[in-house]
């Protein structure tokens, strides 16, 4: 069975340039292995990555060896949801692409706050006139 998203639907991919997730796959999808729960797939700010790292959570430095090429503002990455929640909570949160956020995000984070910082395209782009 699929993975869900956090709006019920299958989980969407969330980036492959770079490529993201747990298992690089392009997918915030969470395994039995994902001890940190990397469900968020969230985008990249200078003021988040920035944040992160100020926290211990380097995402701008390239680490070959983890197969992590380093992220840049306006990437997509799968973020581990205490981060994303830290950050929440701190005021430097980064935007969430709901479709691509996996349910289990929601063990640690309430989806209001994933709603409040969404960056999802509507299904219909035209109701956005």
């Amino acid at each position: 069975m699929p993975e869900r998203n956090v709006l019920g639907e299958d989980l969407q991919p969330c980036g492959t340039d770079p490529v993201t997730g747990f298992y690089r796959d392009g997918s915030c999808r969470c395994g039995p292995e994902d001890a940190g729960l990397h469900a968020v797939c969230a985008v990249m700010t200078s003021e988040f990555l920035e944040h992160q790292r100020s926290v211990g959570n380097d995402l701008i430095t390239p680490r070959p060896l983890w197969h992590f090429p380093g992220l840049r503002p306006g990437e997509r990455w799968c973020v581990v949801a205490t981060r994303w929640a830290q950050a929440y909570q701190e005021g430097v949160v980064a935007p969430v692409v709901l479709a691509s956020t996996s349910e289990r995000a929601l063990e640690v984070v309430p989806l209001e706050w994933l709603d409040q910082h969404s960056v999802d395209v509507p299904a219909d782009p035209g109701a956005l006139d």
